[in-house]
């Protein structure tokens, strides 16, 4: 069952001397319990997807339906009330949380925004904190400054999870700390994902986390959503050519493995002026006329697998 539906959401954003097409038309459901990662260089807009889930900022267009209430549309009190079923754990931690309140503070508040009773809150901070591995007779005196990043990271999750939760949104939750440690925090989403039956968008660009985390991916290109499908169908056999490119980039233990793919060359264009049709074609081996004169939709392949592109499975000889 589908516990979140994005239908054709997009975010501008005005600068000087123009407009940021940061998301455009992005489609995705997200089921109970499922995993769905969020991929692509910098840039490619699936941070502020992951923000406009949340509202933060709210997106100009499309819909957010989460648990049947679409957040877009209904009465202010009903979205806030559904979109505290929906939390975010961001990149880094130390910059999320207030460096000199002190943890059970931190991690008390949205319980007291929500009017729930000191004790109350208490109790489930303590609980809280106890799933993510840290003890609240040592931890919740003391401030956020005193912390490590992993430390902090856990803090921000048992924040997250106070609110009982039925999705997480986690922005790039493993990209700032040390590799021993990502692992630490990987595990411990998992755990929670099991335990509480939480759903997760987990937005990265590193492919090897992504793959062990995942039970569906979406790739994502200046602003675009290129294709998505189950995580082991797109590592094995990718459709689309920036795919391709992306897992080509993931450093091979064998330097014999012959390559994957075509290099990916040139620059990421202007989400201020992006290409015509195809916004990939710039840099795609496979373009064709075809490709600046009509952007490509989504169309599936087989075994739920959609790529949006013309010439999909097809190679640059073709």
């Amino acid at each position: 069952m589908a516990l979140l539906e994005v239908d054709n959401l997009a975010k501008q954003f005005k600068v000087a001397g123009g407009v940021v097409n940061a998301v455009r038309d992005v489609s995705f459901t997200v089921d109970e319990g499922q995993t769905l990662s969020l991929v692509g260089e910098s840039g490619c807009g699936k941070s502020t997807t992951g923000r406009a889930l949340l509202g933060i900022p709210d997106p100009d267009s499309g819909s957010i339906r989460l648990d049947g209430v679409d957040l877009t549309s209904a009465p202010p009190r009903d979205a806030a009330e559904a979109r505290r079923k929906a939390q975010m754990i961001f990149q880094d931690a130390r910059s999320s949380l207030n460096p000199r309140r002190r943890v059970k503070e931190l991690v008390a508040e949205g319980l007291v925004i929500s009017g729930v009773s000191r004790e109350a809150a208490r109790q489930r901070v303590d609980e809280v904190l106890r799933a993510v591995g840290l003890d609240p007779a040592q931890v919740a005196d003391r401030r956020a400054a005193e912390f490590s990043g992993g430390q902090c990271q856990r803090i921000a999750i048992a924040r997250a999870m106070v609110m009982r939760p039925s999705i997480l949104v986690c922005d790039e939750p493993v990209a700032s700390l040390d590799v021993s440690v990502q692992a630490q925090v990987v595990h411990l989403l998992e755990d929670m994902r099991r335990e509480y039956g939480l759903a997760l968008v987990f937005i990265s660009h590193d492919l090897a986390v992504v793959r062990s985390i995942s039970d569906r991916v979406a790739v994502m290109y200046l602003g675009r959503v290129v294709e998505i499908g189950e995580v082991g169908r797109i590592f094995s056999s990718p459709g689309h050519p920036y795919t391709r490119a992306l897992l080509d980039s993931i450093p091979m233990p064998d330097p014999r493995q012959p390559s994957r793919g075509a290099a990916l060359g040139g620059e990421l264009p202007s989400p201020m002026n992006p290409p015509s049709g195809c916004a990939f074609r710039t840099r795609c081996p496979m373009a064709r006329q075809r490709c600046a004169d009509e952007t490509p939709q989504l169309r599936t392949l087989g075994d739920g697998q959609q790529v949006a592109c013309h010439f999909a499975l097809e190679g640059p000889e073709s």
